[in-house]
């Protein structure tokens, strides 16, 4: 069974191997507490950026852990970077799709507020909604053992979508109507390529989206025969991408 992962600070691992580093805070309670680790078992300790650390627990105290670093080491970065525009579903839908989506391996997601979304982030809501995407998606990560955080960008608008896909290696528009498939579409070679998948909301897309999103390079693209949730197709497209560009 692979260690738990315990998020610290980058300089708290910049001591190496040998030296002993202190888990305090809700990661030391989770640990303590929670997790009920103990004295002589291994945890991976990491500062949500790439580097890793295994290391010994050498200390139990009643909010946090002692751990001693066994080594220090960068994890590369999975190449090439994939990115979902997520459309905001409704509920607590979209925490979901950020939880799915980051055990599945996104690099980043981007929250979009689409022309048809039921959801609306406004005012307050929006600062609250994103804290929670963004806590769903750290404990995702500690949970399928990631030394790396997805990003979760700031909720975007039509023309920011635009500007991204119009920067993007193979940017691609999941949608029912499609005569491509993901699974054969081509794929960009090199390892600082960047591909970026749109997610459409419930209500699907709009004839504008759909235009500006095909003017900034996009093409469509059909997951396959049946009808996925908004809040489930974008960790569907990933694990496609994933097994095609040889991540998984």
């Amino acid at each position: 069974m692979t260690p738990p992962v315990f998020l610290v600070g980058t300089d708290d691992l910049s001591s190496g191997p040998g030296s002993t580093v202190t888990v305090a805070g809700p990661e030391g309670r989770h640990a303590a507490v929670v997790r009920r680790i103990r004295e002589g078992e291994a945890v991976d300790l990491s500062d949500g950026a790439g580097l890793r650390a295994p290391a010994v627990v050498v200390g139990v105290g009643k909010d946090s852990i002692d751990c001693r670093l066994d080594e220090v080491h960068t994890d590369p970065e999975p190449r090439p970077r994939l990115t979902v525009v997520q459309a905001l579903p409704k509920g607590d839908r979209g925490e979901l799709a950020v939880e799915m989506m980051t055990e599945a391996g996104v690099d980043a997601v981007v929250p979009w507020a689409a022309e048809r979304c039921v959801t609306r982030w406004k005012g307050p809501r929006v600062q609250k909604s994103l804290d929670k995407w963004r806590n769903t998606a750290r404990e995702a990560a500690k949970q399928s053992r990631r030394s790396r955080l997805p990003e979760v960008a700031d909720l975007a608008d039509r023309r920011a979508v635009a500007d991204l896909l119009g920067g993007a290696a193979l940017a691609v528009v999941l949608h029912e109507d499609a005569d491509l498939t993901l699974a054969t579409a081509e794929l960009p070679q090199g390892d600082d390529a960047h591909i970026v998948l749109v997610v459409g909301p419930e209500g699907g897309f709009s004839d504008a989206e759909l235009e500006a999103f095909t003017a900034a390079g996009a093409v469509r693209a059909l997951l396959g025969p049946t009808v996925l949730r908004t809040s489930t197709a974008g960790v569907a497209a990933l694990s496609v991408l994933q097994a095609r560009t040889g991540r998984w």
